[in-house]
């Protein structure tokens, strides 16, 4: 698996760079980590949060790609602009949220539902491109997709408009917008992108464990590239290679102190902080089997003293 390129998916809130410096001086640095998404917005500064999380000293040593969530080529180009200035080379598109208020405003992968719209959005934002810096220095797109609304038949239309345009990567999480996490992922549907995209393909989806994404580059061998989010904020250690019970322990521990710690230096009130630390541990207890009273306690914390009790039992 050493070849394949592995990157972190955006999840809102949660892949922050806190978060992403504390996985990477755990179990190293990944191939790629994207960020929750940010919007265009009137004014051309950045919001206090949105500015921590691309700060490149916030970031140092890792290869952080922003994504940016939009519908309109005049937005996403302005937004891209600014991203540049702190020495962005790469932005993702999000064509990919399934949630309710984002697709209600035809964005995410509310867009895809407007495949001559999304065609045009694409080629004002190139055609744009090309008229700035050329060669080396010029801004790369990638996009993170679902199918379609609906129906996977409609993604085969979206890839003829995604191979219009010289993509740097294209992101493949095979549901449609209705399935939000639910159901199977249609694998022919990415077998479809593997064959049939000019940009390079990037898997994402369902993979959890180990041995499940070593079971999927078996059947998939021409995988280059995956993208995980939920398996990866269950066990951060997901893609560290093998360890003991002991280590894998040791290095939660150390894991879970610097996360803690730098949610506190945000001096965000202690409350503010338990909710971030609440959050992830909706998917991290997964991977203690057997420990519901504990998860409980976690859950109830009123203060950092309750959690960090409950925290040391568990581990």
């Amino acid at each position: 698996m050493s070849a394949v390129k592995r990157y972190l998916a955006p999840m809102e809130g949660i892949t922050t760079y806190v978060y992403r410096n504390a996985q990477a001086a755990v179990y190293g640095a990944l191939d790629k980590y994207f960020t929750p998404f940010l919007e265009p917005h009137e004014k051309r500064s950045f919001k206090k949060r949105e500015l921590q999380e691309i700060l490149p000293e916030n970031n140092r040593g890792l290869f952080v790609v922003p994504q940016i969530l939009t519908n309109r080529a005049e937005g996403f180009l302005e937004l891209a602009a600014s991203l540049q200035d702190f020495g962005y080379r790469e932005i993702n598109l999000n064509l990919g949220c399934p949630s309710r208020t984002v697709v209600s405003k035809g964005k995410g992968s509310g867009f895809l539902a407007f495949p001559e719209e999304l065609d045009r959005f694409f080629d004002a934002v190139f055609s744009e491109l090309d008229k700035r810096e050329g060669g080396d220095g010029r801004l790369r797109i990638s996009v993170k997709t679902r199918l379609g609304m609906e129906r996977p038949e409609e993604f085969p239309r979206l890839l003829e408009i995604f191979n219009q345009y010289p993509l740097e990567e294209l992101i493949v999480h095979p549901r449609v917008q209705q399935d939000y996490y639910n159901n199977t992922p249609d694998l022919e549907q990415y077998r479809l992108a593997q064959r049939e995209s000019r940009a390079p393909v990037c898997y994402n989806g369902d993979l959890f464990t180990g041995d499940g994404v070593e079971a999927f580059l078996a059947e998939f061998p021409e995988t280059e590239r995956i993208m995980l989010g939920r398996g990866l904020i269950r066990n951060p250690g997901l893609l560290a290679g093998k360890m003991t019970e002991q280590e894998k322990r040791e290095c939660f521990r150390r894991f879970h102190e610097l996360v803690l710690e730098g949610y506190q230096a945000w001096n965000m009130g202690e409350r503010n902080v338990l909710f971030k630390m609440k959050e992830l541990w909706f998917y991290q207890i997964r991977e203690f089997p057997g420990a519901e009273k504990t998860a409980k306690r976690i859950k109830k914390a009123q203060t950092l003293g309750e959690y960090e009790a409950a925290v040391r039992e568990l581990l």
